[in-house]
């Protein structure tokens, strides 16, 4: 009902302005929130005991909330983790794995950071899961020192090597390890020939990025440890990949041919030293065989000249000898003494031709009154006018 209906106490919403009512008693109020409280924890309302066990009750919750509290500070660290305490934010403890204790919020909080698990960035392309690779060409397309462009696409993988010094040191490390990981990427592919990065140099590229890496994350002090650098690929622009592949085709065919023609000389080369080397042996030993010949013959008729000296009719006997000897010896030659024989003679053929071959009959010289027979031989020695002519002729001669 408003103030001016009929009806109302015709009071204005101004009215009892200057009225100068007290203050409600703080004791009363106090008093009056006792005894709510006793009432819910069970106390009574009156009286000095009632006002002994609210306190006594006020107690118990002050010392539950208390307990509560401290507990409160109970945390688990898990194994490949470390807890980072800090006392309104300034870092005062590492804790390792384990049951620990640190003073309850506010004053102290933990963050524990994994130092196991193994993280990674994306330089110069993406990848989710079930979807194809793609690429970023803002962080991908670099310069290199032949100023020629290339896609490069790398992968880094890292872990917390200290932890206080991942939270503490860099607002958000993995943000700082990519750009440097970027800035790293660009100074090593820079100094370097866009054939190198392409094919041989690929080990070398990583080698040298991970260690740069490395050394610029710890003069930055970020707590990050680089396990490993995977350069996913590195190929030219899509404009001109055709050109090269072309390029990189003739470099292998010329690389194969090689690698036939070394395998080539290989095989002949050796081949072709021994049978020098062969041939030199044999004609190192045939002069020295020459020589020791040569000088056998000259000590031999050295000492036969002597020996002639001496007694020129018996050497000479002796000489004709020994050469009939020789010469004969290899012949199958049968000498018959007809002077003192029988005109019949049988003689062993198929003993006497298996050694030797058949020759010519020679006559023999004039000091021999023998006849020679040509083999094959035949099976009778038949005399007539002829043969002692031909008997007669040797005789005289």
């Amino acid at each position: 009902m408003s103030w001016n209906e009929p009806g109302g106490d015709k009071k204005d919403p101004w009215s009892g302005r200057n009225d100068q009512n007290s203050p409600p008693d703080l004791d009363e109020v106090i008093r009056s929130l006792q005894q709510k409280l006793g009432g819910i924890f069970g106390g009574g309302s009156g009286g000095g005991s009632s006002d002994g066990l609210t306190m006594k009750n006020l107690g118990f919750i002050a010392a539950a909330v208390v307990g509560i509290w401290v507990l409160s500070g109970f945390y688990t660290v898990d194994e490949g983790t470390r807890g980072v305490v800090t006392r309104f934010g300034a870092f005062v403890e590492t804790t390792t794995p384990g049951l620990n204790w640190h003073i309850p919020a506010p004053i102290e909080q933990v963050e524990v950071i994994n130092v196991e698990q193994q993280r990674f960035i994306e330089v110069g392309y993406r990848s989710g899961s079930g979807q194809a690779m793609g690429s970023v060409p803002k962080e991908a397309m670099m310069l290199t020192k032949d100023e020629n462009i290339v896609d490069v696409r790398l992968a880094v993988q890292y872990q917390v090597k200290d932890a206080k010094d991942y939270a503490f040191n860099v607002m958000d490390p993995n943000s700082t390890l990519k750009q440097v990981t970027e800035s790293v990427e660009r100074g090593v592919i820079g100094a370097s020939n866009m054939d190198f990065v392409l094919t041989e140099g690929r080990s070398e590229i990583v080698m040298a990025i991970k260690s740069e890496i490395q050394a610029v994350m710890d003069a930055y002090k970020t707590g990050i440890l680089v396990t490993s650098v995977n350069l996913q690929d590195a190929q030219p622009p899509e404009q001109v990949q055709g050109a090269f592949e072309d390029a990189i085709r003739a470099r292998e065919d010329k690389q194969r041919l090689i690698n036939e023609a070394e395998a080539y000389s290989n095989d002949v080369v050796p081949k072709a030293r021994g049978a020098a080397s062969r041939i030199i042996q044999e004609s190192e030993g045939y002069k020295v065989k020459s020589i020791a010949q040569a000088t056998g013959d000259v000590s031999r008729f050295s000492q036969l000249l002597a020996e002639y000296k001496k007694a020129p009719a018996v050497t000479k006997q002796r000489m004709y000898i020994e050469a009939m000897e020789s010469v004969l010896g290899r012949s199958n030659n049968v000498l018959v003494d007809v002077k003192g024989g029988n005109n019949i003679m049988y003689l062993p053929l198929d003993k006497m031709g298996k050694n030797s071959e058949p020759e010519v009959a020679e006559p023999l010289a004039e000091h021999h009154d023998t006849v020679t027979t040509a083999t094959p031989p035949m099976k009778e020695l038949k005399t007539d006018s002829r043969a002692s002519s031909r008997e007669r002729d040797v005789r005289g001669r």
